[in-house]
């Protein structure tokens, strides 16, 4: 096999994973796995006697939840839209970066000048990509009614 058509192959699949993208309706099933984890969540802050393990496997299927709306088309995708949702991208990668250097920073200042020093670090990979979900989600819908 020739350099270029090994480059040609590889440059092939790239693209078709760049482009990879669900059904519309996965959105739906999407926005209802995050909306029943939320609940899930929300209610077993309420449960003296949870299983340790639960809340960390709710946050995983919450962020999968995210990412199977992040990953879904829309009824008519076309390159509009291609393009809107790459620019959603692009800024939700900046907001999550400045995110994940001002996070520990604020957290020290609010726990060293206002409360009380802790020692424990809350700052975890959930926060940094729940952020970068939520970010995507919010700049695709608001670039998109305004186009």
């Amino acid at each position: 096999m020739s350099n270029k058509s090994f480059m040609e192959c590889e440059r092939t699949k790239l693209e078709r994973w760049s482009q990879f993208q669900l059904a519309n309706n996965w959105k739906t099933i999407g926005a209802t796995i995050c909306l029943l984890t939320l609940l899930t969540l929300i209610g077993i802050k309420f449960i003296d006697t949870e299983p340790s393990w639960l809340r960390d496997v709710l946050k995983r299927v919450l962020l999968v939840g995210l990412l199977i709306v992040v990953l879904s088309k829309e009824k008519v995708e076309d390159e509009m839209l291609q393009s809107l949702r790459a620019k959603a991208f692009t800024l939700a990668f900046i907001f999550g970066v400045l995110y994940s250097l001002v996070q520990p920073l604020a957290d020290y200042v609010v726990h060293n000048y206002i409360y009380e020093a802790s020692k424990e670090n809350t700052f975890s990979y959930f926060q940094v990509l729940s952020f970068m979900l939520l970010v995507q989600i919010m700049f695709f819908e608001v670039l998109k009614r305004n186009r």
